[in-house]
This record gives C-alpha cells, sequence and structure tokens, in this order.
C-alpha cells in the first residue's frame, strides 16, 4: 500500500513537472528525480495515468508560459499563430499602446538570435513539448515497443504530438526546404538528456512521415472524448501539411492525397454564417481540431483572445489591435461574405480589425474578461479543402482544383455568378487564386506564414502596418526567419 502511494505521488510530481517552467532550456528530463521507469511501474496499477499525462502534453498547446517567459505573449499555439501571421505581412500590427507583440511586428527578433521574444519561447515550447511526447513514449515501451491493444492509442497520440512539434519548428527556424542543409537537433528518447548536434533537414522530416505514419495507424478506430485530441483524421492533415511544404512533385501528390482523405472523412464546410458567427465553439462541425475554453482553461489577458478580440477586456480593445492588412482586405470581392468579417471604417480606432471574424458571443466591446465561451482552434475542415486545390493547381490537375476552390467559395457568395471565373483559371493564375483565397479564408488562424513558404511568396506590408509599411520581404528572408536563439547556442556545444 505505501509503495503504491509513493507511486500516485510520482505520478503527481510527473504531471506538475510538465506544466511547470524549468531552468533547463530544453527539458529532456521532467525533473532530476523521476525516471522513465517510475512511470511505467505506476501506469501498469493505474492504466488512466498514462491518459492524465498525455492530457499534460494537450495542456502545454494553451497553458500560460510554456515558453519560459511567462508574459502576455506567451499562451502556447496561439502565440505562435499570431507572431506568423504577423511575420507573413497578412496581420497587421495597426495600432500599439502596450507593446505586446511590437518586436515581432518590427522584425527585431528574426535578424538577432539575443531576443528571448520569438526565438527563445517558440523553441522551448516545441522542444520541451517533444520531450513530454518522448516521456509518454517512453512510458509505453520506447520508439519501437511491440504495439498491444493498450498501449496504441497511446502511443499515436503522442507521436503525432512528437511530430506536430518538429513541423513547426521546421517551418519557422528555416528559411527553406532544403534536404543537406542542418537544421535542428533530433531528441526521440526521454533517457538520453544529452545535447544533440543539429540533424538535416531530411533527417527531420524522415522523423515527422515516420511518427505521423505510424500514428495514422495506430490512431485507427480511436474515438476521442474530446476535439483537444489526436485522431487519425488531425494526424493526416498534419502529414499533409509536412509533404506540402516540401515541395516536390510526389511529396505534392501524397500531400493532396491525405487532405481529400480527411475531407472524405465527413467534416462539412464552414458555412456562410459560422464564418460571421465568431469562431469561438469548438463543436462547430467543420473544426477538426481545437480546445474547449472552459472556467478551468479560461485565461483572461493572457491568451489568444486577449489579444484579438474586441468584444473581450482585451489588448485588442484598449490598444494593441491587430487588423487584417490593408492590400490583402482591398482584394477581397465585395460580395464575398469574408469582406464582411473586418470593420471597414477607416475613421475607427479599430479599423480593419476582425470585428466580426473573433469574438465573444455576448457581443459587448471590451465586455468580458474571462473567455469561458471563446474556443481555441487549431484546424478545420476548409484548410484541407484549400490544400488539395492548392496541390492539384501544382501538379496540372486544373478541374481538380477548380472544383475544391469552388465548393469553398459557394458558401462565401450568394450567387454562382461571383465565382464563376475559377473555370477560366489555369497554370499560374489558378495556383495565384487558390493562394489568395488561402490567405482570405484563414486569416488569423496561423496558418498564412505556411501558405507563404509552400508558394514561394514575396510579401508587402500594408498602409495599416505601424512598422515597416510599404516594405517587401521574399519568403525565404532572413527577417521572416526565426534564429536559433542564444541560450540553445550557449547550452549546447554541438550548435554552431
Amino acid at each position: 500500500m505505501k509503495k503504491t502511494y509513493v507511486k500516485y505521488l510520482l505520478l503527481l510530481v510527473v504531471i506538475i513537472s510538465l506544466n511547470a517552467c524549468g531552468e533547463d532550456f530544453l527539458e529532456t528530463t521532467p525533473t532530476d528525480e523521476i525516471a522513465v521507469t517510475d512511470l511505467q511501474e505506476t501506469a501498469e496499477i493505474s492504466p488512466e495515468i498514462l491518459e492524465s499525462t498525455l492530457r499534460g502534453v494537450y495542456t502545454m498547446m494553451y497553458d500560460l508560459g510554456t515558453g519560459g517567459l511567462g508574459g502576455h505573449n506567451d499562451f502556447g499555439q496561439k502565440a505562435t499563430d499570431i507572431h506568423t501571421d504577423l511575420l507573413s505581412a497578412d496581420m497587421a500590427l495597426s495600432k500599439n499602446t502596450y507593446s505586446r507583440f511590437r518586436l515581432i511586428a518590427q522584425l527585431i527578433p528574426t535578424v538577432d538570435f539575443t531576443y528571448n521574444t520569438g526565438n527563445y519561447m517558440h523553441w522551448r515550447y516545441y522542444y520541451r513539448m517533444i520531450r513530454s511526447c518522448n516521456l509518454v513514449i517512453s512510458s509505453v515501451g520506447g520508439n519501437d515497443a511491440p504495439i498491444t491493444n493498450a498501449n496504441r492509442f497511446t502511443m499515436g497520440q503522442a507521436k503525432a504530438m512528437r511530430a506536430y512539434a518538429y513541423f513547426y519548428l521546421s517551418q519557422i527556424y528555416i528559411p527553406e526546404y532544403s534536404e543537406t542543409s542542418t537544421i535542428l537537433p533530433i531528441y526521440i528518447d526521454s533517457e538520453n538528456p544529452e545535447n544533440q548536434p543539429q540533424s538535416t533537414t531530411k533527417d527531420v522530416y524522415d522523423l515527422m512521415i515516420s511518427d505521423l505514419t505510424q500514428a495514422i495507424s495506430l490512431l485507427n478506430n480511436f474515438t476521442r472524448t474530446q476535439k483537444y485530441e489526436m485522431n487519425k483524421d488531425v494526424a493526416k492533415g498534419l502529414l499533409a501539411y509536412v509533404y506540402a511544404s516540401m515541395g516536390t512533385s510526389d511529396a505534392n501528390l501524397k500531400a493532396k492525397a491525405l487532405a481529400e482523405e480527411v475531407i472524405a472523412a465527413g467534416y462539412p464546410l464552414t458555412t456562410q454564417a459560422q464564418a460571421l458567427g465568431g469562431f469561438n465553439d469548438v463543436t462547430t462541425p467543420s473544426w477538426i481540431w481545437g480546445v474547449d475554453i472552459d472556467a478551468n482553461t479560461g485565461k483572461h489577458l493572457h491568451s489568444w483572445w486577449g489579444q484579438m478580440d474586441l468584444f473581450s477586456y482585451s489588448y485588442a480593445y484598449f490598444g494593441d489591435t491587430k487588423s487584417i492588412d490593408k492590400g490583402l482586405y482591398d482584394l477581397i470581392d465585395a460580395n464575398d461574405v469574408r469582406k464582411g468579417q473586418f470593420l471597414n471604417n477607416p475613421n475607427s480606432g479599430w479599423y480593419l480589425a476582425p470585428y466580426n471574424k473573433f469574438y465573444h458571443p455576448a457581443r459587448t466591446p471590451r465586455g468580458t474578461g474571462l473567455y469561458t465561451n471563446e474556443d481555441y482552434i487549431y484546424m478545420r475542415a476548409d484548410e484541407m479543402y484549400l490544400l488539395s486545390a492548392e496541390m492539384s493547381a501544382k501538379e496540372g490537375l486544373t478541374s481538380d482544383a477548380r472544383n475544391r476552390l469552388k465548393q469553398l467559395l459557394a458558401l462565401r457568395y450568394s450567387n454562382a455568378a461571383d465565382y464563376a471565373y475559377v473555370d477560366n483559371l489555369t497554370g499560374q493564375s489558378l495556383e495565384d487564386e487558390v493562394y489568395l483565397q488561402t490567405r482570405i479564408e484563414l486569416w488569423g488562424e496561423g496558418k498564412s506564414y505556411f501558405a507563404m513558404k509552400r508558394n514561394k511568396a514575396t510579401v508587402t506590408r500594408g498602409s495599416n502596418h505601424l512598422f515597416l509599411t510599404g516594405q517587401s520581404f521574399m519568403y525565404n528572408a532572413d527577417e521572416l526567419t526565426f534564429d536559433i536563439p542564444q541560450s540553445e547556442i550557449q547550452n549546447n556545444i554541438n550548435i554552431n
């Protein structure tokens, strides 16, 4: 009995460690005292312990301070989404009173590795996620463990989450895909905390593809109880993005096939009404992956909603407004319902803010300081339609690209004549249109940066950007890619 009690105490320490901010930069082990064997033995007594540990991994995606800074810019995945949207220039910091996200809007951290905001924060967050996934994987036998009914769903989720973390690292810390370039240290063993050298891009991609391919198989027949959990459709969507980021013809076709599989799973497109409905409800049928923000997870100002929503007691309302780039807004057709997502009042202090896209259901300006009715979106069906169309256009599958694009546009216009022009698009003009519609449809959802890189675009900052107005940057510019942070270089002798 005493031994069992001690094991439960050990579990508590492990779970807490998953959410604590430690001093060790990569945090390749959760504590100095808990070994993988402790978690393994404890899980044998009570298998649900591993589920609790896995929930701790998911919690990192929306918890405060997961990037090690603890400021109001540091709140997991959605903090990354704002950073990358600002880098893509589709999101403009149009008002800046409290200097939240000011540095990244000025493109300062991306050219100076000593800045923690951005460089350190994202590096720590994703490697902390990797460390935690490795702990879970080790606790069920390790990377090559025989798969049983008892561990397959846990292993599948942990491997998919590990790949998710490496994918974001591979996108924001390298300027473009190149197999032979050395980029990220690879960690796949929670019991080998020694600093690793940089691996090649090919090695990182091979790991992501392997993890996600295994996860898709392992998660077959997995029925999740919460939408924040990885299922095989989320894993397929992530693998589609991995392949799409490679840019080869073979990879493009694989990305298209995976996107089509997710579409076939039955998630409907976001309706016209939902496009103006606030994007605040995880039960929305088109949402493939997201999390319910309730009374236990509500994050006040220190959150994505605290940065974006005018209908909350937020930075967005009081002086750090994020708006759609004026140039992008001007490209939205007047009859497109998405034009109405943004406040078109030049005399307003919130010109082109997402007034009708992201908002609290009560719609009371600066109305609430507890965001319990505003959920986080990570992936939705519309992305897969657009990704399939993009890959089809790039591979000359013109009819497929047109059809998927028109299916989306049919829910953004009331009159088919408004999007009939798609039937005349071919080649580069079709690719450009899919890219444009991706930027419009997914504005503010953390996807514009990846689309910019896939399409090798040059972005120009519109007139409503406070900083670097009118300046243009290529997708692989130094200013648009984070640097390996100073702390990692100082602590890891294998990093050059």
